[in-house]
C-alpha cells in the first residue's frame, strides 16, 4: 500500500500537516512545528505511513510527544472514523472465519500494511480529550488477547457526550465501523 512520495506528494502532505497542526494548536501545546518537520522529513517511510492516513481520510496530526524517545505522535484526528478504513473486520483471522459476504480487509492487516498501530482504549479515551470524535461512527480499538481468543473484539465511539466501549464478534464489520491509528516520528 505504501510508495515512495515524489517531492510534490511530500511538499503538499508536509503544508497540509502544518496547517491542521496550526489550527489545532490545543492539541499539541508546547510542541513546535519546525522540529516535528525536521523529523518527518528525514524518515521518508513515517512520512509514507503519514501520507496513506492522510489519504484513506485520517486526517492525522500530532497529538503528543513520547518523552522516553522524543518521539512525535500523531492519532488520525478525523471527526469521524476515517471513511477509507470502514466496512472492516477485525483482524485476518475474523476475516478467514467468514464464509460468505467477507470484506475487503481487516482493521489490523490494513493497519499493519500502512504502517501504523491500532489506537488503545487508553489512547482513544485520550484523544476524546482532545475534542468530539465519532459521534456518529465507531473505531474498532486494540482488544486484549484474552477477550480475542473467545472470538470477541473491542470498538468505542462517543455518544450523549460519553466515551463507549463495546464489544462484537470480531469477524463483524459495518459501514459506520473503522478504525483510528497511531504513529510514531
Amino acid at each position: 500500500m505504501k510508495k515512495e512520495l515524489s517531492s510534490e506528494q511530500r511538499k503538499g502532505l508536509l503544508d497540509t500537516l502544518k496547517t491542521r497542526f496550526e489550527k489545532n494548536i490545543n492539541r499539541h501545546a508546547g510542541i513546535d512545528w519546525v522540529k516535528v518537520k525536521a523529523k518527518l522529513e528525514t524518515n521518508s517511510e513515517k512520512l509514507s505511513s503519514l501520507n496513506e492516513m492522510e489519504i484513506t481520510g485520517g486526517e492525522p496530526d500530532v497529538v503528543g510527544m513520547d518523552k522516553g524517545t522524543g518521539e512525535y505522535i500523531f492519532y488520525d484526528c478525523s471527526a469521524e472514523s476515517p471513511k477509507g478504513r470502514r466496512s472492516l473486520c477485525y483482524d485476518r483471522d475474523a476475516h478467514e472465519s467468514r464464509k460468505e459476504f467477507k470484506p475487503e480487509n481487516s482493521a489490523l492487516d490494513m493497519a499493519a500494511e500502512i504502517g501504523i498501530e491500532l489506537l488503545t482504549e487508553e489512547q482513544y479515551r485520550e484523544l476524546q480529550q482532545l475534542g468530539n470524535f465519532d459521534l456518529k461512527s465507531s473505531s474498532w480499538v486494540k482488544t486484549p488477547d484474552r477477550i480475542r481468543k473467545l472470538g470477541g473484539a473491542i470498538f468505542c465511539d462517543r455518544r450523549y457526550d460519553t466515551v463507549f466501549l463495546y464489544h462484537n464478534g470480531a469477524e463483524s464489520y459495518y459501514a459506520a465501523r473503522g478504525f483510528r491509528g497511531s504513529l510514531k516520528v
